[in-house]
């Protein structure tokens, strides 16, 4: 009863629809005068040409009879005039009420209050009660993925859609979503946002500058997120009350550009935990290249420990007998002091002095073309409008080259023969991979980095030839993720995540080759966190004491495996700190 009169009350105070029902309205008018009239002409026939005489309500139920084309036959005239009268009541009625009637219903009245329905059908509030969750505005690539990722670990996440057909098709679809208007305060009281753990804005800059304003006047100390497209939005966003402004595009092509290998060989810094650093470096051009990871020593003499390796784009469990060619990008753990006498150690190899090629001057290509000329390297951009490369020439000037990235001359005139890597940042997929191979074919020792769009694209640019893959809505995931955690960004790749799993109770006192996760889960275990301190890159004997946790790579699947296995729901959700002022 309350679902009907909430219908009800929508199709009321509905401009459109209320408009709809005035021209039904007038129609039902327009056809019960048609009625009166017929039936006045019934006894006016009936009475003065065949001389017969009935009653009124006999009349409206010979038109309507007649109209409706039932024609019991039970009165019938007998006249030419009444014939050619019942005629025009037949013909009438078969337009009237079975050609505009059912449209005109179908149209003003059963439409709308199906459309009532599927708008309604999306929740308005969260569950009473609700707390320490996270609110998504507007629902993409990047909130999908975050529920995804926080859902399983008992995280509440609730998308705010201001479409309510669009939330209505969501909440079919099993997402956890709320309908509203993304400018009310009420809004985001029934989302019991002051007592959410964070909100998430993901529009655009104007309308996240809007919803941060609202959410600031609806709870004040509750943490917003808000992505943003200009770096000018950025002092707006915080003066509005935003406590992160993630400038993604910008923050993607630098991770690009922290990516390629170029100049002198040295560690590129991926993210940390605690005290220990987290880096890649290229093997290209320096003696490490046709050893194994037994061969290089670099546990023995630098402390430095290799637990994986990058090979044309798939990350390989590092064991010591692993050779490292000369493509490899060894991912290694250490202290700072230690990654600066590895860097101390690299110095000296020049893996490739020349420019470094950025195809596509957008936001992205831009950034990354920037960060590298930060970092003292040379960089060359191929861009094919006149007017964006205009502009990129006069920030960064001698580095632009105007011409199509799928020009062979265009390419060998930026440097592509002799360059040490690539990015790719046009933002379409195909492009991206029709590059990959291009480029590839052209420098067959070339370094490539790419970004993606979309996650089912990512296997097709590593075929392609891509060496590395970053893309938008993981690198958005994985920076919302750490912020609600605490910790600093470390982002591997493409689908792959440096996970903190609590030890499970299952697990306490066996050691790892006990435990057998890498089989049985697929997890690279690269450390163990012990009241002690952290065991980097422990060996198969170490016994797992009671309440440690375990340092993994892997990628979502594999964390859902551990968590099927080992883990309960609940357990994992300790992973992340309650608010302090949550009940």
């Amino acid at each position: 009863m309350k679902f009907l009169s909430s219908q009800l009350t929508y199709l009321l105070t509905e401009k459109e629809t209320r408009r709809n029902l005035k021209a039904l309205l007038k129609y039902l008018l327009f056809l019960t005068l048609v009625i009166v009239v017929y039936s006045i002409a019934f006894h006016v026939i009936m009475d003065r040409v065949e001389d017969r005489d009935f009653s009124w309500v006999t009349g409206v139920y010979w038109t309507l009879t007649v109209m409706s084309t039932l024609g019991f036959g039970d009165i019938t005239f007998t006249s030419d005039i009444g014939r050619l009268f019942s005629l025009l009541v037949l013909l009438s009625g078969i337009v009237l009420l079975l050609i505009v009637l059912p449209f005109a219903f179908i149209r003003f009245f059963y439409a709308p209050w199906l459309e009532a329905q599927i708008r309604l059908r999306a929740p308005r509030e969260v569950p009473s009660g609700t707390s320490d969750h996270v609110v998504i505005i507007g629902y993409d690539d990047i909130a999908r993925g975050l529920l995804r990722k926080l859902t399983p670990l008992g995280v509440p996440c609730f998308v705010l859609e201001r479409d309510p057909a669009l939330a209505s098709e969501l909440h079919g679809d099993g997402v956890p979503v709320v309908a509203g208007e993304i400018d009310s305060v009420a809004t985001y009281s029934s989302l019991e946002v002051e007592r959410a753990r964070a909100v998430l804005t993901n529009l655009d800059d104007a309308t996240n500058t809007n919803v941060t304003l609202t959410v600031r006047e609806t709870a004040g100390d509750v943490p917003v997120y808000s992505l943003v497209e200009e770096d000018d939005s950025v002092d707006l966003l915080e003066l509005a009350g935003a406590d992160h402004v993630i400038p993604l595009k910008r923050r993607l092509g630098e991770q690009l550009a922290n990516r390629v290998g170029a100049g002198h060989a040295q560690s590129q810094l991926v993210g940390r935990f605690e005290n220990l650093l987290i880096a890649e470096f290229p093997v290209h051009k320096t003696p490490l290249a046709g050893r194994t990871i037994r061969e290089t020593k670099l546990r023995q003499v630098l402390g430095i420990n290799v637990v994986a390796v990058w090979e044309r784009g798939r990350l390989l469990p590092a064991h010591a007998d692993l050779e490292l060619t000369d493509s490899s990008v060894p991912v290694v753990v250490g202290t700072q002091e230690q990654m600066l006498e590895l860097d101390t150690l690299l110095v000296i190899y020049d893996v490739n002095l020349n420019p470094v090629l950025v195809l596509g001057g957008g936001k992205v290509g831009t950034a990354a073309a920037r960060a590298l000329r930060d970092k003292g390297m040379a960089v060359h951009l191929v861009e094919k409008d006149p007017v964006v490369a205009a502009r990129i020439e006069a920030e960064l000037p001698g580095c632009v080259f105007v011409g199509d990235a799928a020009d062979r001359e265009v390419l060998l005139e930026a440097g592509l023969d002799k360059a040490p890597s690539v990015i790719l940042t046009t933002n379409n997929d195909a492009t991206n991979i029709y590059l990959a191979v291009y480029c590839r074919r052209l420098q067959p020792g070339l370094r490539i980095v790419s970004r993606i769009n979309h996650e089912r694209n990512i296997e097709a640019i590593h075929r392609a030839g891509a060496d590395l893959a970053l893309s938008y809505a993981h690198l958005g995931v994985e920076t919302v993720f750490s912020l609600l955690r605490g910790q600093e960004l470390v982002l591997l790749g493409e689908g792959l995540e440096f996970l903190t799993l609590d030890l499970p109770e299952a697990l306490a006192g066996r050691s790892l080759a006990e435990c057998d996760l890498g089989r049985r889960t697929g997890l690279n275990v690269v450390g163990v966190e012990t009241a002690d301190g952290i065991v980097v890159n422990p060996g198969a004997d170490l016994s797992l004491p009671t309440g440690s946790k375990l340092l993994a790579i892997g990628t979502g699947e594999q964390r859902r495996k551990f968590r099927e296995l080992f883990a309960p729901t609940d357990s994992l959700r300790a992973l992340f700190t309650p608010r302090s002022d949550s009940t």
